[in-house]
């Protein structure tokens, strides 16, 4: 850009425009060059002649039919940039468009939580139920029963054994004194987490001690009691002060342990009056009382209370090791040679739970007791030689999958449990039944979401359940009874700060997830496999969620609708993926896209895949074409690359190009791809295609290729080195990080903006690429991707002038004037040759192209 030109004097510097007779194909230079000389020369004729020769009707058909080249040229030129439209333009809706970057950026972060290493259906397919290792007995089904324990002793030997194995949770020493100083403690939390091992370790070491200190003598009578929890704790004050159901007389120094049931229809918690008569009663008999109660709304009241109090879990690493020793003592006592040491053995089990593979497979980043226990006998069992490898991860996968099972098992079998006298006394609300299952159904589809965001979801699917369940009344939804901590400790989830997308934008925000990758996996298996009932309403249910206008609520169903369809393709596609294909607003349509993707990743199912879209791109009504344009742009849904080009063209070319937006984005949603070069051919090959419409296809996608961001095409690795570049224009985060890209791209580029009819619209995106070159605060931006790009653009003298009008242009711009220090440093990234032989290598090619299409 020389310094002796005036910026406001472009037009003098203009760069001669491609002949606008031709609108069916790309210009050459040299076709163009030789039609100028000859128009050159004939109106050198023609001057000469004195215009003898012409009269008034041939120059009156020659201007005619000059505009009617003009009005064709910019009907083609019109289609041209109605083609580079948004895809999504035609959305009619009320909510916001589809934000395909954010959409892309959830999707990516969504998948990892179903890639774990492992796929969905290993889950049932080995499943173990039951295994004998040496002589210890696994039992892997997790559906215990529900059934309170009844009044009796805790024998001694469950004691001691406790007294080996049990570990401290964080805190314990407070909830000692706490019972001590009160005689009467409320200990909450979730089911399975070691609370009544707690409790009874509790009880066991304030009884232990007599008044004088002493241990109290074998035989002088149990000093822990469990309670029948149907009395309640008006049964156990009054019992206090006379005599046990069984006969025995009270003592005094005696533990008490009562688990309080407050789920079942009808319970109510104690009153706090009850409590202090309770803990007065105790007091007198010198006796010691722990209730345990689930968390949850309905015990609030009760752990809020001066003798409630939370126990939290044990740590994960002490308790595997307590029950890993505790199993290698009893084999190194039972081994009739002795054996290797406990403490050798341990540390062969340790080594073999540090390998990632056997932590992948469990998929559980706490381990309750129960767990820990069954993962120590499966560690023990290999290292002992009881079971291989295989059956060791077999066996490890099925934790989280007993876990799962046991949320699930008989959630409303109370609602068949009607009164005999068919009364609805003691039935429970459904809403208030169907809330825990629901969560955690939407925490496996939207882990990773917002916490509002799932638990509005939460809420929404329990309508679905409650009308399922019992159509004749309508699900009532409590205000003010939420209890998100509850939630969280019943669904092994946890909440963590975080952002997410609002309008484009980002803002902070409490996303929840499960604590362990298996969940998830296991929860939709559980769903899908053993409950073929609640299918109905959860297919409702994602329905519903593909409308919502949120990218972090909308494509995280739709990955996970996609793990459906694997355990059952059959019904997903019938159900689910068919409707939403043909549905009318495009959002739907992605989600079905995006569904069968997800589908496509499992090595079951891809042949399937490629064959359904492939049978839509060629048969498929207009909607099933769009949504197989929208499928294959992730790369997965064809046999091949070639495949899948083939059918973006065919889907793109059909109709008079009336899909050729869509297609030409899915297309450029490819050059994200390691076969990014692969593409960049078949758009050359479309380029100089003798068919119009093949032209119009390769000339919109090389546009639409400047008008993409990195986000909105990125689908697979988020480590990928685009991923770092989100907001880039996509060609120049690949010239920035694949050289070998820069000529194809600057070949297709040139092309573009030297055919007519693409060449407005082609300089509008080269004015947003060199608009992007530094950032607004003066940061750079896209710079070095220009540095690689510009040079190739900018091989001759007439793409050099062309380059300095648009640079003038852009500095005289009244709305957004370039300033002249940034004009001058994009003008010589673009004049100074980087790669001379690259540029030597362009032009011979480019000469070449022009000898056979001239």
């Amino acid at each position: 850009m020389s310094d002796e030109r005036q910026p406001d004097t472009p037009a003098e510097d203009a760069p001669d425009k491609p002949d606008q007779n031709r609108s069916a194909g790309p210009e050459d230079r040299k076709g163009r060059d030789d039609r100028a000389r000859d128009d050159r020369a004939r109106d050198d004729d023609g001057k000469a002649d004195g215009g003898s020769g012409k009269d008034d009707d041939a120059e009156d058909e020659a201007a005619e039919r000059q505009r009617e080249r003009e009005r064709e040229l910019e009907r083609a030129s019109g289609r041209i940039k109605e083609y580079t439209r948004d895809p999504l333009a035609e959305e009619q809706s009320e909510d916001a468009p589809t934000d395909l970057a954010a959409a892309a950026r959830t999707r990516r972060a969504t998948r990892t939580l179903f890639d774990v290493g492992r796929d969905l259906t290993s889950f049932d397919r080995s499943y173990i139920g039951s295994a004998i290792v040496g002589d210890i007995n696994l039992h892997m089904d997790a559906r215990r029963s529900g059934s309170g324990m009844r009044s009796g002793p805790v024998p001694d030997e469950e004691l001691r054994r406790l007294r080996r194995v049990h570990v401290e949770p964080e805190g314990y020493l407070r909830l000692r004194n706490t019972l001590r100083a009160r005689r009467l403690l409320v200990l909450g939390a979730a089911p399975g987490t070691g609370r009544t091992s707690t409790a009874l370790s509790l009880l066991d070491e304030v009884t232990t001690a007599s008044a004088n200190g002493a241990a109290p003598e074998p035989g002088a009578g149990s000093r822990v009691r469990r309670v029948d929890p149907d009395g309640g704790v008006r049964r156990l004050a009054e019992s206090l002060g006379h005599s046990h159901d069984d006969g025995e007389q009270t003592q005094s120094g005696t533990g008490y342990l009562l688990e309080l049931s407050l789920t079942r229809p009808g319970a109510l918690p104690p009153a706090e009056m009850d409590l202090d008569e309770l803990a007065a009663a105790l007091d007198r008999r010198d006796a010691y009382a722990v209730i345990v109660v689930t968390v949850g709304s309905a015990a609030n009241a009760l752990l809020a209370g001066r003798y409630g109090m939370l126990c939290p879990p044990a740590p994960t690493q002490e308790l595997l090791r307590t029950r890993l020793l505790e199993r290698m003592e009893r084999h190194a006592a039972a081994a009739p040679d002795g054996g290797p040491a406990p403490a050798e053995l341990l540390a062969r089990g340790e080594e073999l739970w540090a390998r990632e593979e056997v932590k992948g497979v469990v998929g559980l980043k706490d381990l309750r007791p129960a767990e820990a226990g069954l993962l120590a006998s499966l560690l023990a069992g290999h290292v002992l030689g009881d079971l291989s490898y295989e059956e060791l991860l077999a066996g490890c996968r099925s934790l989280a999958a007993s876990q799962v099972q046991e949320w699930f098992a008989g959630v409303d079998r109370a609602l068949t449990a009607r009164p005999a006298d068919g009364s609805g006394a003691g039935h429970p609300d459904t809403a208030t039944l169907f809330h825990p299952v629901a969560f955690r159904i939407a925490l496996a589809v939207l882990g990773g979401a917002s916490h509002s965001a799932v638990a509005a979801a939460a809420y929404l699917l329990t309508w679905e359940l409650s009308v399922q369940c019992d159509p004749d009344n309508t699900p009532a939804r409590p205000l003010f009874c939420d209890d998100p901590e509850a939630d969280l400790a019943l669904s092994r989830a946890e909440v963590t700060d975080g952002r997410v997308e609002v309008a484009g934008g980002e803002v902070p925000a409490r996303l929840i997830w499960y604590r362990g990758t298996a969940l998830p996996s296991a929860v939709l298996t559980e769903l899908w496999d053993r409950h073929f009932p609640v299918r109905a309403p959860v297919v409702r249910w994602l329905r519903l969620l593909a409308d919502d206008p949120r990218s972090q609520v909308w494509m995280r169903a739709a990955v996970a609708a996609g793990e459906l369809c694997v355990r059952d393709f059959d019904y997903g596609y019938t159900e689910l993926v068919r409707p939403l294909a043909e549905a009318a607003t495009p959002r739907r349509r992605i989600f079905a896209a995006t569904t069968l993707d997800q589908a496509a990743g499992h090595d079951s199912h891809r042949g399937t895949v490629h064959r359904l879209v492939g049978d839509w791109s060629r048969n498929g009504t207009k909607a099933l074409r769009w949504t197989a344009a929208m499928a294959l742009g992730y790369g997965n849904s064809a046999a091949s690359m070639d495949d899948t080009l083939d059918g973006l063209a065919r889907i793109g070319v059909r109709d008079d190009g009336d899909q050729l937006a869509v297609a030409s984005f899915n297309v450029v949603r490819l050059l994200a791809l390691p076969d990014a070069d692969q593409v960049l051919t078949r758009i050359a090959e479309w380029t100089h295609h003798k068919r119009e419409a093949y032209q119009d296809l390769g000339l919109v996608t090389t546009v639409r290729l400047s008008l993409t961001t990195v986000d909105e095409v990125l689908t697979e690795d988020p480590d990928a080195p685009l991923a770092d570049r989100g907001d880039w224009p996509l060609p120049l985060a690949l010239a920035a990080t694949r050289p070998e890209l820069v000529g194809p791209m600057a070949d297709l580029m040139w092309t573009a903006l030297n055919t007519a009819r693409a060449r407005d619209v082609a300089m509008d995106a080269l004015e947003r690429l060199l608009r992007s070159s530094v950032r607004k605060d003066g940061t750079e931006w896209t710079r070095p991707g220009l540095a690689e790009l510009l040079p190739e653009l900018a091989t001759e003298d007439h793409d050099q002038r062309r380059l300095d009008w648009l640079l003038r242009h852009m500095m005289n711009d009244p709305e957004n004037p370039l300033p002249d220090a940034r004009a001058r440093d994009l003008w010589w990234l673009a004049v100074t040759p980087r790669r001379p032989d690259r540029r030597e290598r362009t032009r011979r090619e480019r000469t070449r192209e022009e000898d056979r299409h001239g």
